[in-house]
């Protein structure tokens, strides 16, 4: 859901309906009769894999491609029909498009002198939208002589000087090195509380869809697979892909059988948690719940479920440490603990339990 803290005009964003929206190229289905709804003010990531339909969606929001059904609305405002020059949504590209002849300050006002609006309100407006995006006083200079980070703000200030009450964002992120993206996660964060308006992003990077959005929607093949907040999408996956896409999980093969989940790679039986799917075939447990010690050393709380296995690899992550145990069915596990709380005693080769808590499995069909 929308951030509640957010300042007084939080209102100025606007509800997006996405219904049944269909698009096919010759035998390829890539969007199949998706529907979503979008809050006002909101910040909603569609995540998914190369291929998913994630950016064809957006630019059919955005008016660059013409669905073959459905209809996209914008408060409550039909734009199926509309071209994308008056729908009024700002865009940010992954490539920034600005015209290197041109100063930031020129490049981010130039649609607006296109619009004939006056030159004191260009010069106020400009001035206002680098200052949002940290860059007031580079406006003299030329793209050549920024950074790729300083050059997307100058992309992301020429959308936002429109005042938009959406936001769309295609991989805008993508051409950046891992530590400037990082920062600019949080700045766009930032904006966007200040802003109050509706962003939705795209993205193929799952950390960096947790990092910033008030909800995902995964899409595979054409198909939105769940939407929910990121916690929501991470601790609770309705699905196998949703598991593997979002972090890493540890899944067992099995069924629910009475009052218990008879994994059936492990021969064992796993107690079920408070809230289970009672058609599922798979238990998950993600890295940071499972724990390992050695087989022999203090045995595992009563709380737990175990299962036996042998170490393949420890890995050393800095503030983290990686331990993966290969069970005596086959199965890949993977422990992930804090570096000061790792188990002494465990290398490669070593004899262990796996354990975790009963509650923080998750069975699901």
């Amino acid at each position: 859901m929308p951030d509640t803290s957010r300042n007084d005009h939080s209102l100025a964003g606007a509800p997006i309906r996405i219904e049944e929206v269909r698009k096919v190229y010759g035998d390829n289905v890539v969007l199949d009769d998706v529907s979503l709804d979008i809050e006002a003010g909101e910040f909603l990531t569609l995540l998914g894999a190369s291929g998913s339909g994630k950016s064809t969606l957006l630019n059919i929001i955005a008016g660059f491609i013409r669905s073959d059904g459905g209809r996209v609305q914008v408060d409550d405002r039909d734009l199926t029909s509309v071209p994308p020059h008056k729908r009024g949504l700002g865009m940010v590209f992954q490539h920034y498009a600005l015209f290197p002849h041109m100063s930031v300050a020129e490049n981010v006002g130039f649609a607006l002198k296109r619009q004939k609006v006056r030159k004191e309100d260009v010069r106020r407006r400009v001035g206002e939208a680098l200052e949002m995006v940290e860059m007031g006083d580079l406006g003299a200079r030329r793209p050549a002589d920024l950074s790729g980070g300083q050059q997307q703000r100058v992309a992301l200030a020429r959308a936002i000087v429109f005042r938009p009450r959406v936001l769309l964002m295609d991989e805008p992120l993508g051409a950046l090195d891992k530590m400037l993206r990082e920062q600019l996660q949080l700045e766009l964060r930032r904006l966007h509380r200040e802003m109050g308006i509706t962003f939705v992003f795209v993205t193929h990077d799952q950390d960096e869809a947790i990092t910033m959005s008030d909800r995902i929607a995964l899409l595979r093949e054409g198909q939105i697979v769940q939407v929910g907040s990121p916690s929501q999408l991470y601790d609770e996956p309705s699905c196998r892909y949703a598991a593997e896409f979002i972090g890493v999980s540890n899944l067992f093969s099995g069924s629910v059988q009475g009052g218990a989940f008879v994994d059936t790679v492990n021969a064992r039986q796993y107690r079920l948690p408070d809230r289970f799917d009672a058609a599922g075939g798979l238990l998950m447990v993600r890295p940071e719940r499972l724990g390992v010690t050695a087989l022999g050393a203090a045995a595992p709380p009563t709380s737990c479920d175990v299962v036996e296995g042998t170490v393949i690899d420890c890995v050393y992550l800095g503030s983290d440490r990686s331990v993966h145990v290969r069970t005596d069915g086959g199965d890949e596990l993977v422990s992930r603990t804090p570096v000061p709380r790792a188990p002494d005693g465990i290398a490669t080769g070593a004899r262990v339990n796996a354990f975790w808590e009963v509650r923080d499995a998750r069975i699901f069909a």
